[in-house]
């Protein structure tokens, strides 16, 4: 069986945007939590649209596009190079980090005082977590705890993900995963320390949040190459199922504005993270770190509860 690449020098160009526009899995990281929890007994609902920039993947994934256009157009077999090379590398970094806009659903449930919980869809990423308020009171609009306005707020989350993440169906890229095979999947850890004052009394105008994140993330990827030869005869052999595991560090911004029962939440969050060392076909390594950029839109709503 051989391998076919029809490649115009179009398909550089719209194959590129398609890749940064296509949906992919990965766990949402814009974090447009403050530093109040829910309070006991109330919802919180909304969603998100966000942008996940990193600088790591941008620059792989664009110069493999661009060598893959030049260098496998109108080849009727593929012998392994520095552009398949180029490929895995390009893979890899999509599974880590991919290039896209995403958007994502939650609902959050005050369980005690100083303490909720989370479920989130990313479409395709299943997320849940839980954040615990040590700083400031807890209070609602309607029942305050504080009548002034500008009170502080601080509290620590925990966070995690699970999703598999894979190539994009698209034009070209699919010929790409056609020869490669590329499989992963991923967990991940979030733990955000939030800040926040208030505008009005316990939010009711919204709020200013701040604050640090710590995330770790769990990788299981392989390679499972098609009709790909080092020489004649001489198939390459698959890449087995291989583990990596990464920290990120971040720190993020956002405003939620609104009045008591609607919010809207801009926010901007950005990471760094040695992604490390990774295997790749041929016994070939890849080492890869970045700095990822998410700026994030979001509406929330309050569903007031019944407090004692």
């Amino acid at each position: 069986m051989t391998i076919f690449f029809s490649l115009r020098k179009g398909l550089a160009l719209t194959g590129g945007a398609a890749l940064l526009f296509s949906a992919s899995c990965t766990a949402p990281r814009a974090i447009v939590s403050t530093g109040k929890v829910t309070p006991r007994g109330e919802f919180r609902v909304g969603g998100n649209l966000a942008f996940n920039l990193p600088t790591e993947t941008i620059g792989k994934a664009g110069a493999t596009l661009k060598s893959a256009a030049e260098n496998l157009a109108g080849k009727d077999t593929v012998g392994y190079n520095q552009t398949v090379e180029n490929l895995q590398v390009a893979a890899i970094a999509y599974a880590l980090d991919p290039v896209r806009p995403s958007s994502d659903l939650y609902v959050r449930y005050g369980v005690v005082e100083r303490f909720d919980v989370g479920y989130k869809y990313a479409f395709g990423s299943h997320v849940f977590d839980a954040m615990y308020q040590f700083l400031g009171p807890t209070g609602t609009p309607e029942n305050p705890g504080s009548r002034q306005a500008g009170a502080t707020y601080g509290s620590i989350g925990l966070q995690y993900a699970t999703q598999r993440s894979k190539l994009p169906d698209i034009p070209f890229i699919s010929d790409i995963n056609t020869l490669l095979d590329f499989r992963a999947s991923r967990h991940d850890l979030l733990v955000p320390l939030v800040f926040s004052q208030s505008l009005g009394a316990e939010e009711e105008i919204g709020a200013i949040s701040y604050g640090l994140v710590y995330a770790h993330t769990f990788l299981r990827y392989g390679i499972t190459p098609g009709e790909l030869y080092n020489g004649p005869g001489s198939r390459v052999p698959a890449l087995p199922t291989t583990r990596r595991n990464f920290s990120s560090f971040g720190a993020f911004f956002n405003a939620k504005l609104g009045y008591r029962y609607a919010y809207v939440i801009p926010a901007l969050s950005v990471y760094y993270q040695n992604y490390g060392e990774f295997a790749l076909l041929n016994n070939r390594t890849a080492k890869l770190s970045g700095l990822t950029f998410i700026p994030s839109l979001g509406l929330q709503f309050r569903i007031p509860g019944t407090r004692r």
